[in-house]
């Protein structure tokens, strides 16, 4: 079973409210079908209730069970309004423009009624630009005790191969967020992400930071050495923030994902062969990886997932299918449930 279908079957004893920010995108329409037709929760539309009426219509959707909201007539939208004048005035964000605007623009209203707790997790990014969906998460959203940096992860899951990562399923960050990542900032990705990684899985992550080269020894190199001090912070940070992890580097991806590969390097450590989550050296490398690995072995991703916030939250692509989006509100909804109730049966993390 994937790990989509073993998370749905989850939240059908835990349903949670998801919200859309382009609700009358047909791609949204049919992921909100299936979402609230599988009983994982209540999907909530937002824009104009007319067009998304009419484009459900088009594809004989009906709409039982989701909820539409047109954000500048919603009666929420003054009390979010206040609120964004408040991040304005106290907040530490650079939040500017007219609050009452703000709360107008669909993606400052979804992420209000997250951090209002009117929605459990949101879903934006299918037709603007990354960086208007993720502006306003950064600006809005608070941030996960502990943590400074706001990243991203994708989820790639084959089934066909369960040797992969964890069951078939790996974790890869950042791919989307930060560009050129200070020690600390890859410790933060590489910690929040393992957390994720455990929530979603109920498996012990192990963590590889990856490199060109494999415990290269007195390395010079900035990046490399970059990667080796963003290890020990992140084995620090992670005693702190009470993350249980394996977390090694530097390592070359094969040796990270590969068993043999590593055992012919002699690498040896509980990471060396059996990584389960990759965190990248800079956006270049994750980003370019992971598009690669999408379109050239045709294996299935979810995400962004947005880490680091304390509250649920998804930056998909503009290229994202039907089923991807139902991937990622799946997966932000999962996120939102307490983990001892996700997964009931009291055991060890990757026993």
């Amino acid at each position: 079973m994937s790990l989509i279908s073993r998370l749905a079957a989850r939240l059908q004893n835990h349903p949670k409210r998801v919200v859309f920010t382009e609700g009358a995108d047909p791609r949204i329409i049919q992921a909100a079908r299936q979402f609230a037709t599988k009983k994982l929760g209540v999907p909530i539309l937002l824009g104009d209730r007319q067009r998304i009426k009419i484009n459900a219509a088009r594809l004989n959707i009906p709409l039982e069970g989701i909820r539409l909201l047109e954000p500048e007539r919603a009666d929420e939208a003054k009390a979010y309004a206040d609120k964004l004048a408040s991040i304005q005035r106290y907040g530490q964000s650079n939040l500017a423009g007219d609050p009452a605007e703000l709360a107008a623009n669909p993606n400052y209203f979804g992420c209000m009624m997250v951090a209002s707790a009117a929605a459990d997790a949101i879903v934006t990014g299918a037709t603007g630009s990354a960086a208007s969906g993720l502006r306003a998460m950064l600006q809005t959203l608070p941030r996960q005790e502990g943590v400074r940096t706001v990243s991203s992860m994708l989820i790639l899951e084959s089934e066909e191969n369960a040797k992969l990562g964890a069951q078939g399923v790996l974790f890869l960050a950042d791919c989307a967020v930060v560009p050129d990542p200070t020690p600390e900032q890859l410790a933060d990705i590489a910690v929040t992400t393992a957390g994720l990684a455990a929530h979603l899985t109920d498996q012990l992550p192990r963590v590889a930071l990856l490199g060109y080269s494999t415990h290269a020894p007195g390395s010079r190199i900035p990046s490399i050495q970059r990667v080796k001090a963003a290890v020990e912070i992140a084995r620090r940070r992670a005693g702190e923030l009470g993350v249980k992890a394996e977390i090694d580097g530097e390592l070359q991806a094969d040796a990270a994902l590969d068993a043999f590969t590593a055992e012919a390097k002699g690498v040896e450590g509980p990471v060396a062969g059996r990584a389960n989550v990759l965190v990248f050296p800079d956006l270049n490398s994750g980003n370019i990886a992971s598009k690669m690995v999408q379109i050239v072995a045709g294996i299935p991703a979810y995400g962004q997932i947005l880490t680091g916030l304390e509250r649920p939250a998804a930056e998909i692509s503009r290229g994202a299918s039907a089923h991807d989006i139902l991937g990622a509100a799946v997966i932000v909804a999962a996120q939102a449930v307490d983990r001892r109730y996700l997964y009931p049966v009291n055991r060890q993390a990757g026993a």
